[in-house]
């Protein structure tokens, strides 16, 4: 394996590490403002209303992904026009897509309410907050494009400097509207509306300034942005991405549905143990980012070495940080632990799965880079059918183990869940070659 590819993996990946850790720490950054109220309306109304709108734009997560693919692709085969015809497609969609978004307020507000089904005045709170969130959808799913198109141009600074910037912004803007003005959830989701126009305008600025570097004689018209061909890759590719997506929702939906029925303190746990998760997850995306971006220039280029070669560095890459997190997470669990709960029992059970999130990063980063691969790659049909086959084992192993074990039953049909994932498409990447028919290249010797 060459050093350049390695080389080339981390310094992509660091960046993306460090703005996708400040994700899950501006969360606890609203909570921590709402919480210190003398009344516990608006943290429920925040804590209703960020889940919610958190589901609606992970679903559309594929403005994200299939920007960073199709742009590295263009890249990598040195075709400028597309390059910028690539960042114009999915600008078009994601405003499309926030219309409908903003369309659908009173039906989303509607449901929420009904589903969450909260008492009247965390209820106001909730519906006051999504309101506001969901009507600045376009700038939301905007900032996915930028972030998207960044990566694919093999820009990781970019999206640190916007995700971190962005994320203090909000921070700030949080304390002067709930603390300084006596807003309530309202102010929390204004604080993050208004910080993602300002990630908008600077991620915008940054992509010009990526754009004045390329052939200025090299701008594409609306013919060729709305070409029949390119669109319909873009539709078809982002629908896989989503219901890709929509069935990984469904698999964590149910794990939560799974434990709430053990009882409060089995959820409680849950819950808190899911945050080790969730921290490892948005580290170890970092270096599926910068795979994906590195496999989507390779395929580009038709550069089935590159391609192999930026596989394997993210693999050893990634592997030493899962390792790593495992290796935190094992030594500072009762830490954590004790940091989110003060309630004993609940600290006890969740400790009773140390060992269970010091080897779910290991267990899970062959599917987060394999996912990266795919993605690059645009081979989503094939993402799609194994995220279809590894729900199938999931419920399998669900139906099979929690009846009799409970909740370690439970746990350990997510790490099967989470195994499953990474051996499909391990076995559909050698299929492919180790991924030379990706790039229209031979099989590796």
């Amino acid at each position: 394996m060459a050093a350049g590819a390695l080389r080339e993996s981390f310094r992509l990946a660091w960046p993306l590490v460090l703005s996708n850790l400040s994700v899950p720490l501006l969360g606890m950054v609203d909570t921590a403002v709402v919480g210190r109220l003398p009344e516990p309306y608006a943290l429920g109304g925040v804590a209703l209303g960020a889940n919610l709108t958190s589901a609606v734009y992970f679903a559309f997560g594929f403005l994200r992904m299939g920007t960073t693919a199709l742009t590295a692709q263009a890249l990598g085969g040195g075709h400028v026009v597309e390059i910028r015809a690539a960042a114009w497609r999915a600008f078009l969609l994601a405003a499309a897509i926030g219309v409908l978004c903003v369309l659908a307020v009173p039906l989303a507000l509607a449901a929420g309410s009904a589903a969450f089904a909260p008492e009247p005045a965390i209820d106001a709170e909730f519906r006051g907050y999504l309101q506001i969130r969901l009507l600045a959808a376009p700038l939301a799913l905007a900032n996915a494009v930028t972030l998207g198109w960044l990566l694919g141009m093999q820009d990781s600074r970019g999206p640190l400097l916007l995700l971190i910037a962005t994320n203090l912004v909000n921070a700030v803007l949080d304390v002067v509207f709930v603390w300084g003005l006596g807003f309530t959830a309202p102010g929390v989701a204004l604080a993050t509306v208004i910080a993602e126009a300002f990630g908008l305008a600077l991620g915008l600025w940054l992509i010009r300034r990526r754009l004045a570097a390329l052939a200025e004689g090299a701008r594409p018209g609306w013919p060729d942005i709305l070409a029949l061909g390119p669109f319909r890759r873009l539709l078809r590719i982002n629908r896989d991405l989503f219901l890709r997506t929509i069935v990984l929702q469904a698999a964590f939906l149910s794990f939560m549905a799974l434990a709430s029925r053990q009882g409060p303190v089995v959820l409680a746990a849950n819950a808190i143990l899911m945050h080790f998760f969730m921290l490892a997850s948005h580290g170890l995306d970092g270096f599926a980012y910068a795979t994906e971006a590195m496999v989507g220039r390779a395929v580009g280029a038709r550069n089935a070495t590159a391609l192999r070669e930026a596989a394997r560095a993210g693999f050893v890459n990634a592997g030493i940080l899962a390792v790593l997190i495992g290796l935190g997470f094992w030594l500072a669990a009762p830490w954590i632990v004790g940091l989110l709960t003060a309630i004993e029992t609940v600290r006890a059970t969740a400790l009773d799965y140390r060992l269970v999130v010091a080897i779910l990063p290991v267990i899970a980063i062959w599917a987060f880079l394999f996912d990266g691969i795919f993605i690059g790659a645009t081979r989503t049909a094939e993402l799609r059918n194994a995220m279809l086959a590894s729900i199938a084992v999931y419920g399998l192993a669900a139906a099979s183990l929690v009846p009799s074990l409970g909740n370690p039953g439970l746990w350990a049909a997510m790490l099967v869940f989470l195994g499953s994932r990474g051996l499909f498409l391990g076995l559909l990447y050698r299929r492919a070659g180790f991924g030379a028919s990706f790039a229209g290249g031979a099989a590796p010797g």
